[in-house]
């Protein structure tokens, strides 16, 4: 780690990388909520003509890229809450339009090459110098500050808008703001996953985190967890194994992802083992049936045979003997700590 610290292009790199890592995530949980997955894939692709303007021009192709993704923002904000065109197609012609318009752009630029538009495509983070780190910088410090400040007002548009509309938010403004955040959000990642790939770290650490969260601010702290963690462990990695930091950074990704969604579904299989539907029974359970009662968590089950069974909605829970082995039948203690009545026959 410290020869990589050594290195200025890659402290360069490793801070361009957190603040990719914070940033993507916080815009991508709105994302998320209102089903725009792939609207940052819309912008990466007008991004991509904005650095062609600005080579062929000979402007900062993140400044140009930047209007231009902005530009896109509002205008497909606009079509799909006013025109007549779905939000779809409105996607679709921004995808293919400003891609397009990219490659022959760039190919006309005199400064073009393969890998020009390679660097913009799939990231190129250590030939990102001070300047854009500056640019970067500053850019996700406004993504970030937006976010906190706009936060509860974006959450209600995002779980439910036309209850935000009829409460009096003013929804379309609440909106074009969230996709003016997923632009600037696009162009500060540009160099570090690539065009094609910042979606991928907008929406896959949500997906992670609504895996490990309980609630929304929880989800969020974890989204950013695991986005700081795939795109810094990304850039480092992909130094000694000398592979593209873009594509590293997401493959991480999608690797927490299958780790905490493998993990996730063991722990929901063995939680409904321990859970298993019990016969019913022509005995009901209840105060004074006969059977031991004996407490468990929030609830009481009886004993039954060697078995604990616990009312719930009309059938029995049965819970394994040795769940709380001191709370058998023969521990010497009721629900209220008591002895336990005779077990009646069955």
């Amino acid at each position: 780690m410290s020869e990589i610290l050594a290195l200025e292009f890659m402290r360069q790199a490793l801070v361009a990388a957190l603040l990719v890592g914070i940033a993507a995530p916080l815009v991508g949980v709105f994302l998320v909520q209102r089903r725009l997955s792939l609207i940052g894939d819309g912008m990466g692709h007008v991004a991509l003509a904005g650095v062609a303007v600005g080579l062929l021009t000979g402007q900062a192709p993140v400044l140009t890229a930047l209007l231009f993704a902005v530009a896109a923002a509002v205008a497909i904000e606009l079509i799909r809450s006013r025109g007549r065109t779905s939000g779809d197609i409105a996607l679709a012609v921004m995808f293919y339009g400003g891609i397009a318009a990219g490659v022959v752009i760039i190919a006309k630029s005199p400064s073009s090459s393969p890998a020009n538009l390679t660097a913009y495509l799939f990231g190129a983070i250590t030939t990102a110098d001070q300047n854009d780190l500056w640019v970067f910088a500053g850019l996700a410090v406004v993504v970030l500050f937006t976010t906190w400040l706009l936060r509860p007002w974006l959450f209600a548009v995002a779980n439910d808008e036309e209850y935000a509309r009829a409460s009096g938010l003013p929804v379309t403004a609440l909106n074009i703001a969230l996709a003016i955040l997923t632009a600037v959000t696009v162009v500060v990642s540009m160099r570090v996953v690539g065009l094609l790939l910042i979606s991928a770290l907008m929406i896959i650490p949500n997906a992670t985190a609504q895996l490990l969260g309980r609630s929304f601010r929880a989800s969020v702290r974890w989204a950013v967890l695991v986005g700081v963690l795939s795109s810094v462990g990304g850039v480092i990695t992909s130094y000694y194994a000398e592979t593209p930091s873009g594509g590293t950074i997401v493959l991480l990704a999608i690797g927490a992802f299958v780790v905490v969604a493998t993990v996730s579904a063991l722990g929901a299989k063995a939680r409904a083992a321990r859970h298993r539907l019990a016969e019913r029974h022509d005995h009901e359970h209840g105060p004074g049936c006969g059977h031991a009662a004996v407490a468990h968590d929030d609830h009481v089950d009886y004993v039954h045979d060697g078995h604990r069974h616990a009312p719930h909605e009309g059938h029995y829970d049965e819970h394994a003997p040795d769940d709380h082995p001191h709370d058998g039948p023969d521990s010497g203690h009721d629900r209220d700590g008591l002895a336990p009545k005779e077990t009646a026959p069955r």
